[in-house]
């Protein structure tokens, strides 16, 4: 299945009529990393027709009062479409006490809650962040750090892949988004990128 993942920075041509890029054909999902606008989810949701699962970033305010429409919230649960587990955490490093910013012991509780989730659904394929796993596309300001625990996970459920946003970087091709840590690939989402499962 080819997924459309979005992050960080809105993308108009997304939303045009007709679409600029013919590898955004057959689009069978779409995940948002966070820190986008809901009006623009739900555009994206209208434009492609297909589900769109998302989790929140750190300077995503606005959710509570106004939600993206159609499109379905899954932090800190695993969802399936198509027969893929997806599992989702929102929010970044704790950096100044605003919302969606969480300790690494906070994130490490949050997976550690589903494990019981985790070993039911005989682990997950895709797993969609806002921050990235720590030492991996992530920075060393207290904002831009990854978690830690998010390295355990891959570690221990071996996903196929683990897609963030968070870490904003232009990319002269999308090969250079993705790290590959044992099996899972791990892809940095800022703006847009497709990738398969």
């Amino acid at each position: 299945m080819k997924i459309l993942a979005v992050a960080d920075r809105v993308t108009t041509m997304l939303v045009e009529p007709v679409l600029g890029s013919a590898g955004l054909a057959d689009i069978g999902l779409i995940v948002s990393c966070g820190d986008l606008p809901p009006e623009f989810l739900s555009r994206l949701r209208a434009r492609f027709d297909v589900p769109l699962l998302y989790v929140l970033g750190n300077h995503d305010l606005r959710y509570g009062t106004s939600p993206p429409r159609g499109c379905q919230c899954i932090d800190r649960r695993i969802v399936r479409h198509r027969g893929l587990r997806i599992l989702g955490f929102s929010g970044s490093r704790w950096y100044n006490g605003n919302i969606n910013q969480y300790t690494e012991k906070e994130m490490a509780s949050f997976i550690r809650r589903l494990r019981i989730a985790l070993w039911l659904s005989r682990g997950v394929d895709l797993v969609v962040t806002h921050a990235p796993p720590r030492h991996i596309h992530d920075a060393e300001d207290r904002c831009h750090k990854g978690f830690k625990s998010f390295n355990a996970l891959i570690e221990r459920w071996r996903p196929a892949c683990l897609v963030h946003g968070h870490i904003h970087a232009l990319f002269s091709d999308d090969g250079a988004r993705v790290t590959t840590v044992n099996s899972t690939r791990i892809i940095n989402s800022y703006g847009f990128c497709t990738f398969e499962i």
